[in-house]
């Protein structure tokens, strides 16, 4: 896999370099909060090393076990900054789209095609409002995918109960709150941002 991947076209990759950005350092947990199974999750963790935008070192355990310790590289927090700052813009097309133009479902559908993709990363990234999503992909008559929905599934649960004002889960995109995608820690209220 590693030789073959685009990283800057690999939405997964990017949801798990954000994850690990997040602190998060097993594989298994990070397999579950991302709804990617295992096996996949080491193959990119793989790709993310070969590609140095990871650290993994390796300490033994107080009776002996091992623990895997997985960090971001410098060069991984800048791709992946870059990588929701062109996401956000997108985001940002697509509401001006469907604000402007209601007329037009054509374009928005297309533009919404062609980006799809990007969407689960989008909603973990807490880049836009699932409300918003939601409403766009009802008005555009297109289902959500099965990882669309378990992520807007669990961002909804999560925002409403991550102790944020529900104006401000549902007010748009992360830069009209003032949320740069810090990663500094994880907030699962966040979510409700996408």
């Amino acid at each position: 896999m590693s030789s073959e991947v685009r990283i800057n076209d690999s939405p997964r990759h990017f949801m798990v370099l954000d994850a690990i950005a997040r602190g998060m350092q097993d594989l298994n947990k990070i397999a579950k909060v991302l709804k990617i199974n295992k096996e996949e999750v080491e193959l990119i963790v793989n790709d993310l090393l070969t590609q140095r935008l990871i650290i993994k070192k390796e300490k033994r355990g107080f009776f002996g076990n091992k623990k895997i310790k997985i960090s971001i590289t410098d060069t991984g927090i800048r791709l992946l900054n870059a990588k929701k700052e062109e996401l956000e813009r997108k985001w940002h097309q697509a509401q001006k789209m469907y604000n402007n133009g209601k007329g037009n479902r054509a374009q928005l559908q297309t533009y919404m095609e062609t980006n799809r993709s990007w969407v689960p990363l989008m909603i973990f990234s807490g880049i836009i409002d699932v409300l918003f999503f939601m409403t766009m992909m009802s008005f555009l008559g297109m289902a959500l995918s099965p990882m669309e929905q378990s992520m807007a599934g669990e961002s909804g649960a999560e925002g409403a109960g991550g102790g944020e004002s529900s104006t401000e889960e549902t007010s748009g995109s992360g830069a009209e709150t003032g949320d740069t995608g810090d990663f500094g820690g994880f907030d699962a209220g966040g979510f409700g941002d996408f």
